[in-house]
């Protein structure tokens, strides 16, 4: 694949991937819904948590960085390794974000879940958990339309493609641009 044919595909799959007439200005209303609900986490002193495995975590870390950093958001990941490992090894790896999140999740609480293919068990299951605490959700998936992640969160950010690294980075972009607003707002 060519440079440019790699950037216009990353392209297409961000402005494309949920599915509606004006792709552009859904993407733009779910960005500034996002930031409400950051900004209202913030200013009501709630927590904001971040979860994702692989690279999704990667991003999740970067992400915290910038809110808690450059926002002052209480914004945290529970992928520490040796607390993530325990909990994989006591309990399940499919339950350990959830029951990270049953320590800390309370409603007003904003939980960002990012997952390329949209069905990591251990996500879908931290998602739904938050849900029943009164926590509000963005998603962040990839892959198939319907991957059951997507159908989760109050916002559901979907990439239109089938690339972990177009999907990767079509999500650090989406969060780089949202923290980015929430940071000049600061």
């Amino acid at each position: 694949m060519s440079f440019d044919s790699y950037f216009k595909k990353l392209h297409e799959s961000i402005l494309y991937g949920n599915d509606s007439c004006d792709c552009l200005s859904s993407l733009s209303e779910d960005i500034i819904a996002s930031t409400g609900l950051i900004r209202t986490v913030k200013e009501s002193n709630n927590n904001l948590y971040i979860i994702g495995n692989g690279g999704s975590a990667a991003i999740a870390s970067h992400v915290q960085n910038d809110l808690c950093k450059g926002a002052k958001v209480r914004a945290m990941v529970f992928h520490e390794t040796s607390l993530l490992t325990a909990y994989s090894n006591d309990i399940s790896y499919e339950d350990a974000y959830k029951e990270h999140l049953s320590i800390w999740a309370e409603a007003g609480d904003l939980l960002i879940a990012i997952s390329s293919s949209g069905r990591s068990q251990n996500i879908l299951k931290a998602a739904a958990l938050a849900k029943e605490r009164g926590c509000k959700v963005i998603t962040f998936s990839g892959f198939s339309p319907d991957n059951p992640l997507r159908q989760m969160g109050d916002i559901n950010f979907y990439v239109r493609s089938d690339e972990y690294g177009i999907v990767e980075t079509a999500h650090a972009i989406i969060l780089h641009y949202i923290t980015d607003i929430v940071k000049h707002e600061s």
